[in-house]
């Protein structure tokens, strides 16, 4: 039997990736959908005036911005070419860093962009963006307006991780992956598919079998599927990943 795939990323966003999945590897996969975080609209806006670009580091907090009314023409970076798109569609004109963190404040600062900058982020974030301007000397603020909500998971997706047959599970973030093995270690053989080595930390530290995409988007998650498929079918029948 093929493995299971196990989504865990918020929605919208884990049933596009299904669908990307499906498209490039078979209508056939079987998947199953449990969010272990869910995006919740978190505080308002500050007043805009006076800043010269906006930052983004992920879709939700275009979306939230977005359903704030927030201003369209204040320019924007965004972390990687899927915020850049979800911005460019609500209006703005993006610069995509095509890559994570690190890769945004490289941009920033080899353009010579100058402040104020406001990073519009949620509760928990990755990196400290708008100290790490700041620290460059670029006049930098952030914004928290969604907040990302821990989800159990579901009833099917714990009962898939307690069985026999080997699961695939793509994980898009560190506190993801935290999430996902917040209850211990599953027994099912799994996969982790992870977008970074952050991403991959926690169940590299379990001695789970880890694939890392090559760059931290979902287009190398695609592109890695089929090492994690392979590792999946190899381990089929086994008690875990090793």
């Amino acid at each position: 039997m093929p493995p299971t795939v196990l989504i865990t990323r918020p929605e919208p966003y884990g049933a596009e990736f299904a669908a990307m999945l499906r498209a490039a590897h078979g209508a056939e996969l079987r998947v199953i959908h449990s969010p272990v975080l869910a995006i919740e609209g978190q505080g308002a806006l500050p007043d805009l005036e006076g800043f010269r670009w906006l930052v983004f580091t992920s879709r939700s907090g275009v979306r939230r911005f977005t359903a704030l009314g927030g201003r369209r023409d204040i320019p924007a970076y965004a972390v990687g070419d899927a915020t850049a798109d979800e911005a460019r569609r609500a209006g703005l004109n993006a610069i995509s860093c095509k890559g994570d963190a690190q890769d945004l404040l490289a941009r920033i600062r080899a353009d010579g962009a100058e402040g104020p900058m406001l990073h519009l982020r949620g509760a928990h974030a990755a990196a400290d963006v708008a100290g790490a301007l700041r620290a460059a000397g670029i006049d930098a603020r952030e914004a928290v307006i969604y907040a990302q909500k821990p989800q159990p998971l579901s009833a099917e997706a714990r009962a898939c991780l307690a069985g026999n047959a080997s699961v695939i599970a793509p994980v898009f973030s560190p506190r993801s992956a935290a999430a996902l093995f917040a209850s211990g270690v599953p027994a099912a053989p799994l996969v982790v598919l992870a977008i970074s080595a952050a991403a991959a930390r926690v169940p590299e530290e379990a001695g789970i079998c880890v694939i890392v995409a090559e760059r931290p988007d979902a287009e190398a998650m695609l592109r890695a599927f089929p090492a994690a498929l392979s590792a999946g079918n190899r381990l089929e029948g086994t008690k875990r990943a090793q």
